[in-house]
């Protein structure tokens, strides 16, 4: 069995397409087929149903894709280790994040790049709940900071780093306040901008809502932070907002902020890594945790087309990620150690940082 062979396989169940499967890896139809085959042969198994074109992955190819996805992902983590060693920790730490959570991201993103000023951090901040965990999963996202309930923790390993709080951004005049403070049962009554119902911040408002008896229907729904601070600057709608947001964006104008009460509620937003292979736990290490390896990618590039994901150009270096060197651990994140020292994501770090805006 060939670490190619892997890739051909790994790329057509992600593209659900021969042709372009082919295509992404940078080799023919008929060779990419070939090596698919020779592959279920050596394994006495059927992977994929095929007829005249694509059918799907059968029941003994959808298991074995997920351990197909591991073992490069280990493939890749050997050669991070490697490069690690002889040059440091580079290349792109991909952060996801939901719109809530982004605002707090300076302060661990600033800890991380000090400890390792090769690397580079490229944020995905306008992920949906829904698309930020299966990015996670599937290894397109190498950490992600954000609410992750109970239900969504399988297959990840998760750390608290701070709890959110709520207030109420309003106009000046539209409500008055002898307290400093509001209630949720006065906020339901004003007209309100908010979040749209798939990112998380807005289910966790419409269900504090539903507990004290209201439904509430917002007359704005945006995917932006910055219009719904437009629409509160506007003079017409309030909007609830984490207070996080207030140190990243100070509410200025004519508009101020106010602790919601009566409850006070609030949600964990915290940092998660792929949980990884099967493989047996190991017992943490003593020492402090760090901030976490980055994707080790090679800055030579050669050739004129773009890569897509999954499969490697045999005319370029193989690009090395952080997911894949913490795809196999199956550890608690700040027990993750390498060559190059301890590369976790930064439970640390995070959590020291995002403290000091509580």
């Amino acid at each position: 069995m060939l670490f190619r062979q892997l890739e051909y396989f790994v790329a057509v169940a992600r593209e659900r397409h021969f042709a372009r499967a082919a295509e992404s890896c940078y080799v023919s139809q008929p060779a990419l087929s070939a090596a698919i085959a020779k592959l279920e042969r050596e394994l006495n198994v059927t992977l994929i149903n095929r007829g005249h074109n694509y059918q799907g992955l059968t029941p003994e190819g959808e298991r074995l894709v997920v351990w197909a996805k591991r073992i490069l992902a280990e493939q890749e983590a050997f050669k991070a280790e490697v490069a690690a060693v002889q040059s440091g920790i580079t290349g792109i730490l991909r952060l996801g994040t939901d719109p809530t959570a982004s605002t707090t991201l300076a302060l661990p993103v600033a800890a991380f790049c000090s400890a390792h000023p090769l690397a580079k951090v490229q944020v995905r901040s306008r992920l949906s709940t829904k698309e930020l965990h299966r990015q996670l999963r599937d290894f397109e996202l190498d950490v992600a900071i954000a609410h992750f309930d109970p239900g969504d923790q399988e297959g990840l390993q998760v750390v608290p780093l701070y709890q959110e709080r709520y207030m109420l951004l309003v106009p000046d005049g539209q409500i008055t306040s002898q307290t400093g403070s509001v209630t949720w049962a006065d906020a339901a009554q004003l007209p309100l901008a908010l979040l749209t119902p798939d990112m998380r911040i807005r289910q966790i408002v419409d269900k504090v809502f539903a507990d004290q008896g209201f439904e509430v229907t917002p007359q704005v729904e945006t995917d932006s932070i910055a219009a719904l601070y437009a629409h509160v600057g506007g003079g017409e709608w309030a909007s609830i907002v984490p207070h996080t947001w207030l140190r990243a964006m100070p509410v200025v104008g004519r508009a101020r902020a106010l602790p919601l009460v009566a409850p006070a509620a609030g949600a964990q937003v915290s940092v998660a890594i792929h949980a990884g292979t099967p493989a047996r736990s190991r017992p943490a290490p003593s020492s402090a945790p760090r901030p976490p390896s980055t994707s080790t990618r090679s800055s030579t590039s050669r050739g004129p087309r773009r890569q897509r994901p999954g499969c490697a150009d045999p005319r370029r270096p193989r690009p090395h990620t952080y997911a894949s060197r913490t795809a196999a651990r199956s550890r608690p994140p700040w027990a993750v150690r390498g060559s190059a020292g301890t590369t976790t994501m930064w439970s640390g770090t995070a959590t020291a940082a995002s403290r000091s805006r509580q």
